[in-house]
């Protein structure tokens, strides 16, 4: 199987705005109080859209509906995840104001687009137990090695984690993750903002992991598949340097795709070892970050779907 892809699905917000529902376990929202939030969270969007297509990503934009008032609809990446064998998996979200982002006549736009889906595996149902699993937020997938890497949270459930992974034939990698809010230390809600594998590396804030043994197995998994483990410190964590995509562009040159923020929190270090494997694309979006939580990879969801 395929670690990246060259095609993404994104979603253009129309009524972005500081999530409610979510913000009592995102400890890395704030509310901006500005009328034009979401003309400047479109140009954000746009931009960023522009800087993939530049350099040979295929995006596939999708308008979400004002109607529906889902504020943390630009984040596709919670609901749904595409497989390389056709399958799509659907998954049970945490605020149900979320819920309705779920939008499958998406997969009609993705089938038009030329990609094929032979099955929907849906979770969902598990949202009238209060079980959650939120996606490639929640699961970090090795796919070449078939490992998910997942940090269970209120947004993770353990047992749904498994149900995945046998699905899906995918080993688990379980740990918890943390991160200091005041003087507590909590966890964090979605794997993909300490943790990202690309084809060839691994940017991980393992400070997030106070567990020794814990860490020791995450990181004993990485080096046995070989990834070079570049660690970032919790301060760049809250800067969203986890929170990075490795994606394919023309001529299959790979790019790291992440914000400006999180560009600019990277030490030389870091940017060299980087570098040294793929280009670095990135993308300022302050006020999607500040807002919404989240950051470029929660802005995309990677289509892995065989042609027709």
């Amino acid at each position: 199987m395929k670690q990246i892809t060259d095609t993404i699905l994104m979603v253009r917000p129309v009524g972005f705005r500081m999530n409610e529902e979510t913000a009592v376990n995102n400890y890395f929202q704030k509310n901006l109080q500005d009328p034009d939030l979401n003309t400047w969270a479109a140009k954000e969007f746009d931009d960023f859209v522009t800087k993939l297509r530049k350099v040979g990503v295929n995006v596939i934009v999708v308008d979400d509906i004002l109607e529906d008032n889902t504020p943390d609809s630009i984040f596709p990446n919670n609901w749904v995840s595409f497989h390389e064998d056709g399958q799509i998996a659907l998954y049970p979200m945490f605020a149900a104001n979320r819920r309705k982002e779920r939008r499958l006549e998406y997969f009609s736009v993705l089938e038009e687009a030329g990609f094929k889906i032979t099955d929907i595996v849906d979770y969902t149902i598990a949202e009238e137990d209060d079980v959650f699993l939120e996606g490639t937020g929640s699961l970090i997938l090795d796919r070449e090695h078939q490992k998910a890497y997942c940090a269970i949270s209120p947004r993770a459930d353990e047992d749904l984690l498994i149900e995945f992974c046998e699905d899906f034939e995918f080993t688990p990698v379980i740990f918890n993750a943390y991160q200091s809010v005041g003087s507590k230390r909590l966890p964090i809600y979605h794997t993909n903002v300490m943790m990202c594998v690309a084809e060839e590396f691994v940017v991980i804030c393992l400070d997030t992991i106070d567990d020794k043994k814990e860490r020791k197995n995450v990181v004993k998994h990485l080096k046995m598949d070989g990834k070079e483990i570049i660690s970032i410190s919790e301060e760049q964590m809250h800067e969203f340097a986890g929170n990075m995509l490795q994606v394919q562009g023309a001529e299959g040159k790979k790019y790291l795709v992440m914000s400006a923020r999180a560009h600019r929190s990277l030490s030389e270090d870091q940017t060299a070892r980087i570098e040294k494997h793929c280009e670095i694309l990135s993308s300022e979006i302050q006020r999607i970050e500040t807002c919404g939580g989240g950051s470029a990879r929660c802005m995309m969801a990677e289509v892995f779907l065989p042609k027709a």
